[in-house]
């Protein structure tokens, strides 16, 4: 009796390995997950420059204490606090040229890869290119970091 159980299972597995090729092979290979969608480029108001950039970017737990803190950023004319205004609003600029959203949040349903980039995030509010912002970023996943980096120096190196 345990023999013929044995045997039967076997015997089972050799037909579902046979068939498991096949059934795939008609199906196609597995769709790769689609990259993030591409923004158009975002209209300006008539009239409208980008001296309407104003922003107010809050960062914490950056792991440099110079990096962390709440910084004013005004492009065309460069002003503000930031550290680093002028790159910034140089980044800026070749984002709106390039027609990316560097503010949109990470589509649903996007795949991420699950590693951590340490407990680093920030808040960034105000006007880019005459349109309303208010995004938060993290480093909480692949995508995540992804975007911070992204929009560096914007946003600071963290260690």
């Amino acid at each position: 009796m345990l023999r013929r159980l044995a045997l039967t299972a076997v015997v089972s597995l050799a037909v579902l390995s046979a068939a498991a090729p096949g059934a795939a092979a008609a199906s196609g290979p597995l769709p790769l997950p689609s990259p993030l969608p591409l923004t158009l480029p975002l209209p300006l108001p008539q009239g409208e420059d980008d001296a309407r950039t104003r922003l107010t970017v809050t960062v914490s737990e950056a792991g440099d204490p110079s990096a962390e803190g709440i910084f004013e950023l005004e492009c065309a004319p460069v002003g503000g606090d930031h550290p680093a205004a002028e790159p910034a609003c140089d980044r800026l600029a070749e984002l709106a040229d390039e027609g990316t959203d560097p503010f949109a949040p990470v589509p649903r349903g996007a795949m991420c890869t699950q590693q951590f980039g340490g407990p680093a995030t920030a808040r960034i509010t105000g006007t880019w290119r005459a349109r309303h912002i208010d995004a938060v970023f993290s480093r909480a996943d692949g995508c995540e970091i992804s975007r911070w980096n992204n929009l560096r120096p914007v946003l600071p190196g963290v260690r």
